[in-house]
């Protein structure tokens, strides 16, 4: 038995005379009532029990609670509430990426997970361009999905869904990109004005006109 410090969706929880055996799943779902996690296999093979753990997916029903003191633990509350969606969460809803919905808090959860993951530029075994948004085929987000499993089948929906979002944040990182190659290296900058423009070409037939030209 031991004293436990937990923080969950920014939330401090503080367990006493906890058995060390303990699952962080279990602690979620029977001790601290957050119940966005859901206890499929129990076994890791399904992932219905995904939360995030310092913004890396993790099967709850396979790590001990004891194990994540002081840790930075997300479930599928802390990504967004009914009156408060995320952008993957309303994607799921728009796209009809659920039927039962007992996977679906993993699959989220999983999902944000992958978003930051291509973000920062990480492979996987069917990568083939991460920083074209063109390139990121349903065999990547296939691959990246495969831990989590749907009884319904909605699949498609799924990938639809994530791709939606994948693709808003790509480009938005581009434009990111773009800004910040222009302040820091000068690699990228707008193009000049017309007022500009014209002060260059006034510029140009004064220094010909004084310098004699040429024939």
């Amino acid at each position: 038995m031991s004293t436990l410090n937990l923080t969950i969706n920014k939330q401090d929880y503080q367990l006493d005379n906890l058995d060390s055996r303990t699952t962080l799943l279990d602690v979620c779902r029977q001790h601290l009532k957050i119940t966005g996690p859901k206890k499929g296999c129990d076994h890791g093979q399904c992932g219905a029990c995904t939360i995030l753990i310092n913004g890396r997916r993790v099967n709850a029903c396979l790590t001990l609670a004891v194990m994540h003191d002081g840790d930075d633990i997300t479930t599928i509350e802390g990504i967004g509430m009914p009156e408060s969606l995320s952008a993957l969460q309303q994607a799921f809803k728009d796209n009809d990426a659920f039927q039962c919905g007992y996977c679906t808090p993993g699959q989220i959860c999983s999902a944000t997970a992958l978003i930051d993951e291509i973000k920062q530029n990480w492979p996987s075994h069917v990568t083939t361009d991460l920083q074209n948004p063109d390139g990121l085929l349903v065999q990547e987000i296939a691959e990246r999905m495969s831990g989590n499993i749907c009884r319904c089948s909605a699949y498609p929906n799924i990938i639809k869904a994530i791709s939606q979002v994948l693709e808003n944040e790509m480009n938005d990182l581009s434009k990111t990109d773009a800004v910040q190659k222009s302040e820091v290296t000068g690699i990228w900058s707008p193009p000049p004005s017309e007022a500009q423009l014209g002060s260059q070409t006034t510029n140009h037939n004064t220094i010909s006109n004084t310098s004699g030209g040429r024939s």
